[in-house]
């Protein structure tokens, strides 16, 4: 390759789990998931690489199963925004990225807590909108109860606009302008009291695959992160989610599509996918393959063998063993599945969970696992990827310090930051500033 010869250049961001069947507690080197330390090391080790940003996972209610807190579950997490500005202190250049729920939020104070954060760090403040219908969560919260699945996205999607309001109502020389806002789920109005942050708009990020949140990010959404699956199935949701930018006025490059992978490295082929299975038996323990069973069959399997075959029973639709997560689909159709699978493969019940969960996405030597990240990016399956390390907080480590050189070296990685800011990462543009709606 020649020096003139230009690569398409791929986008990294390291994500901190939340909520999440991902982290290997029972490891050694597993360190804590609530001390700032552990934040620290993750969001400068991914500096060091060079990566984009920071991604912090949030959940608003610890969950539950059979009436106990989830095993799998985070107590203790300090909320976001807060790990964020304090991290804004100790980096210099990495985007910030905090998950904060668009259904239990309000647009004023999450808009101003946002560009007080893109202030803080320089401009580099970034916002992951989810959402939620889940009654459980809701409990929460003055308002209680939930919203229905439509009318959560459209909720989120009034609130980016009404964000997106405030942080332009102030005029380019400075001075604060009157804001009025009168939608179907906000009614504000008056003056917004943060002035606009270095980047304009803190860069927001959508997670979903549906067509809900496919439709969501096409129309105002920075990055989406999606699940990660086959390489032809990274350039069918490509080839879908950029199709539909047109629609809104924007360009293919204004939305960058970034999936959450996992990475195993080892000095060989062999030794790579040696470690990659026993990484996939420490995440799904025996008590982890029966949870999750129950989650789909929604039944007490507590006396079931998760060394032996998967149950004879039907689910029960209506069974609530769990609370506050996402139903794993239609409980009949996933469980047919899962049969399969396990007749055809001579499975047991932990064995079933292991080979039907997610898994490692890229699994091999650095060299081959650098080629195959550059084979997604290169061919249109996605513009960049967020690292979900199965250690906190050094699962990171070995990934900056063997594959990051490598990708540099094929010419598919910056070797430096070019700009201070998340949007400068990204290669977004500055969002123009529009007149703020008058009441």
């Amino acid at each position: 390759m020649t020096s003139r010869t230009r690569r398409r250049q791929m986008h990294l961001a390291a994500h901190f789990p939340g909520v999440n069947s991902t982290t290997v507690w029972t490891d050694p080197r597993s360190g804590s998931q609530i001390g700032f330390a552990s934040f620290v090391h993750l969001a400068r080790t991914a500096e060091r690489g060079l990566f984009d940003f920071f991604f912090l996972a949030e959940g608003l209610r610890l969950r539950e199963h059979k009436g106990l807190i989830h095993d799998l579950d985070v107590v203790g997490r300090p909320e976001s925004l807060t790990v964020l500005s304090a991290l804004a202190a100790v980096t210099d250049r990495i985007g910030l990225a905090a998950t904060v729920n668009a259904t239990f939020n309000e647009p004023y104070e999450l808009a101003r807590r946002l560009a007080s954060l893109d202030h803080l760090s320089g401009g580099r403040a970034a916002w992951n909108v989810v959402t939620s219908s889940d009654a459980f969560t809701g409990e929460n919260f003055r308002r209680g109860g939930y919203l229905d699945r439509a009318d959560r996205y459209t909720r989120a999607a009034e609130f980016v606009a009404t964000a997106r309001e405030l942080w332009d109502s102030w005029a380019p020389d400075g001075v604060p302008r009157p804001f009025a806002h009168a939608g179907e789920h906000f009614a504000i109005s008056g003056e917004f009291d943060v002035a606009r942050g270095p980047q304009g708009h803190p860069v927001v990020i959508q997670a979903g695959d549906s067509g809900e949140g496919r439709e969501f990010a096409a129309a105002d959404a920075d990055v989406i992160f999606t699940r990660h699956g086959t390489l032809e199935a990274g350039r069918a949701f490509y080839a879908d989610v950029k199709g539909r930018l047109a629609a809104y006025g924007r360009a293919p490059d204004d939305l960058k599509i970034m999936p959450g992978v996992t990475v195993v490295l080892g000095d060989t082929a062999a030794e790579a996918q040696e470690k990659a299975a026993e990484i996939r038996k420490q995440q799904v323990s025996p008590q982890t393959a029966l949870l999750t069973l129950e989650q789909v069959w929604g039944r007490d399997l507590s006396a079931y063998d998760p060394d032996g075959p998967l149950p004879d029973i039907d689910p029960d639709p209506d069974g609530e063993l769990a609370q506050g997560r996402v139903k794993i689909g239609d409980p009949f159709a996933v469980a047919a599945r899962w049969r399969a699978v396990a007749e055809a493969k001579g499975l047991s019940i932990r064995q079933t969970v292991i080979e039907t969960s997610g898994r490692q996405s890229f699994i091999g030597t650095p060299e081959a696992v650098a080629a195959q990240l550059d084979e997604f990016v290169t061919t249109g399956a996605a513009d960049g990827f967020i690292l979900i390390p199965h250690l906190t907080p050094g699962g990171l480590d070995d990934f900056v310090e063997r594959v990051v050189p490598l990708l540099q070296e094929r010419g598919a990685f910056r070797t430096e930051y070019t700009g201070p800011t998340l949007r400068d990462h990204l290669g977004l543009p500055l969002p123009a500033t529009r007149s703020p709606v008058k009441g």
